[in-house]
């Protein structure tokens, strides 16, 4: 394809984007307002030109039965779907079917005619698809990991990241708590059973707010028994274990596999 086309397509297909954003704004106002009408008068443009650009590639190239043709390519057919939604979409306006709404969200997929229509997105795209499978083993790969990792927290921390609500490092058990007016918690983001851990270890992955889960085990004491500040430091180690296999090495994992995948596409 010449790279004038190329670019002339990609730039409609992101003048269409951004009308289908600008509807967003619209949706609300009356059918006679007048940039309702206008949004439709410049849909039907838009749709025009599409429709005049597949018609040139399927002379061009043949619809479907010799090699190379318009429908033997995969990212052809979804521009072809895209086209066809869009003329049904027209040729039903102003009618108030329950399909029309299915329609207008199919509009949605105007966008990806930008990667249709550039080798460089396609590229990136065939890889994510092509990864799909081994992303699939390194996802299963850290379910276990996280699985082995919530087991251990289960056996150290459950039953332990309990505090009172009126002062947790003075009162130590529920009975003193309940005696003073206060009430008997566990904290949030706690390893109370596998599935509550590895919720907790998800968070702790993320690097968002693991400092805070870490330094409630830092505090534990024993069983049904309220924080001692700093009592047993050693619990940082599984955190920090935790973050360099569960985090950092498995998000190179999956940088690994796209790279891979890239270079073979």
């Amino acid at each position: 394809m010449h790279p004038r086309w190329e670019r002339y397509v990609i730039s409609i297909v992101m003048l269409s984007s951004i009308k289908l954003a600008i509807d967003s704004y619209i949706t609300k106002l009356d059918t006679s307002n007048i940039f309702v009408k206008m949004s439709v008068v410049v849909d039907f443009i838009f749709n025009f030109i599409f429709i005049a650009e597949m018609s040139i590639k399927t002379i061009a190239l043949g619809l479907i039965m010799d090699q190379g043709s318009y429908l033997r390519d995969s990212w052809n057919q979804l521009d072809f779907f895209i086209v066809c939604s869009s003329i049904l979409d027209m040729s039903l306006t102003g009618s108030d079917l329950e399909a029309m709404k299915i329609l207008r969200i199919l509009r949605t997929l105007r966008p990806l005619r930008i990667i249709s229509n550039n080798e460089a997105m396609k590229l990136i795209v065939n890889a994510l698809i092509m990864s799909i499978n081994h992303i699939l083993n390194v996802c299963l790969v850290i379910f276990f990991v996280f699985l082995i990792f919530a087991i251990m927290g289960v056996n150290f921390y459950s039953g332990k990241l309990q505090y009172c609500s009126v002062d947790k490092y003075l009162l130590h058990t529920q009975m003193d708590c309940e005696r003073e007016g206060g009430s008997w918690k566990t904290v949030q983001h706690n390893f109370d059973d596998v599935g509550r851990g590895m919720m907790t270890l998800y968070i702790v992955a993320s690097l968002e707010g693991w400092p805070e889960i870490m330094h409630t085990t830092l505090d534990i004491t024993d069983v049904e028994h309220g924080p001692l500040k700093e009592n047993k430091l050693h619990n940082m180690v599984f955190f920090v274990i935790f973050i360099m296999i569960g985090s950092f090495f498995f998000l190179n994992f999956f940088v690994g596999v796209l790279f891979m995948k890239f270079n073979q596409c």
